[in-house]
């Protein structure tokens, strides 16, 4: 997921002090190559991308197929630092009213590298969980908190920063959320310092709706171990590993979106991918939510006109099929720079509830 503090965008408008500086987390060769990278070893996945494709060709995917009433979106922080107001609430809510939109992901952070969260940052948090609580009966709204793990930022491998991340969670908690929603990025698999901070949020906040944004799996079996081998870092998870977070929360939101894919075809095809292997490894007792873009930067990761929301939308119907996972929903990233195109695909293709 992009973080605040990404360059050239409506985020920088959108979000506030205390994130990472942009030229560290994307302008850095290190982040050229690191795409490039990824783009080579994802070569022989392309196969089983092309399967998906070719339904992609064929159709929509069956009329099961559509929202369950348990869908999110990303807020951005101008909903708790003062900037938005009675009217940005009355227009999320004529947007999403109707759709199957049941939870609010609210940016309250950046948490600071060591943990903690800055009262500074949400003075207007109670006031919009409760307006958005009156104008959208039944949707759960939750505090959005996360860093980035790259080196001189957050470190998950110490105790003191995980204690403070916990402690972070419970101080946000007290101005009226309904759960923790973590982002912490990049996050290796089989990273025990992140399964460690679930285990303790649970134990501290045992009433709190928890949700965690999860990392892409692995397109085919080996890919993470690989990429560990040639690079260093493991950043697509083994289904083993996104089912042991999964089993730690409530919810867990893939985001499937800064791909690298150049066309919309390859793009369907690869969140078709993407949503079946996270329909095995997250257990039915957790939710699984599936993340759709709906924003527009234009960079080496992403193709504004490969990852497209209708793109998204057919990957995630062809990969249910006609199953009836009934705890499962799409998450719309991010409400700032999404579109009137991007709001009336979600409605047209998956938001509108079946009749």
């Amino acid at each position: 997921m992009p973080q605040p503090g990404s360059p050239a965008s409506a985020r920088d408008e959108e979000e506030p002090p205390g994130a990472a500086p942009a030229g560290e987390r994307r302008r850095g060769r290190w982040r050229r190559l690191w795409t490039v990278a990824v783009i080579v070893v994802s070569v022989p996945a392309l196969a089983l991308i092309a399967s998906g494709t070719a339904l992609y060709l064929l159709g929509t995917g069956s009329p099961h197929a559509v929202t369950r009433g348990r869908d999110a979106v990303w807020l951005g922080h101008a909903w708790v630092d003062g900037r938005n107001g009675d009217p940005e609430v009355a227009a999320l809510a004529a947007r999403i009213g109707g759709t199957g939109v049941s939870d609010l992901y609210v940016h309250t952070g950046p948490l600071a590298p060591d943990g903690t969260l800055a009262a500074s940052l949400y003075p207007r948090a109670a006031w919009a969980v409760a307006a958005l609580r009156r104008a959208l009966p039944g949707v759960r709204v939750h505090a959005w908190l996360g860093q980035r793990l790259d080196p001189g930022l957050m470190d998950l491998s110490s105790a003191a920063t995980r204690a403070t991340i916990v402690r972070s969670a419970g101080q946000a908690m007290a101005a009226g959320f309904d759960g923790i929603h973590y982002n912490f990025e990049p996050v290796n698999d089989d990273d025990q310092g992140l399964l460690d901070v679930l285990d303790r949020t649970r134990a501290a906040l045992p009433r709190a709706v928890l949700s965690m944004s999860v990392h892409q799996m692995e397109p085919l079996p080996g890919m993470s171990a690989a990429q560990g081998l040639v690079f260093g870092e493991e950043r697509w998870w083994t289904p083993g590993y996104m089912t042991q977070v999964a089993r730690r929360v409530d919810q867990v939101a893939l985001m499937t979106y800064d791909t690298a894919q150049p066309t919309e075809a390859l793009f369907t095809g690869y969140v078709r991918r993407q949503t079946s292997l996270a329909l095995a490894a997250v257990p039915p007792s957790t939710r699984l939510l599936v993340g759709v873009p709906a924003y527009h930067d234009d960079n080496w990761t992403h193709h504004p006109s490969a990852e497209t929301m209708r793109a998204a939308i057919r990957g995630v119907r062809l990969a249910l099929g006609s199953g009836d996972r009934r705890d499962f929903g799409v998450a719309l990233y991010v409400d700032f720079a999404a579109t009137e195109t991007d709001w009336a695909e979600y409605r047209a293709g998956w938001g509108a509830p079946a009749r």
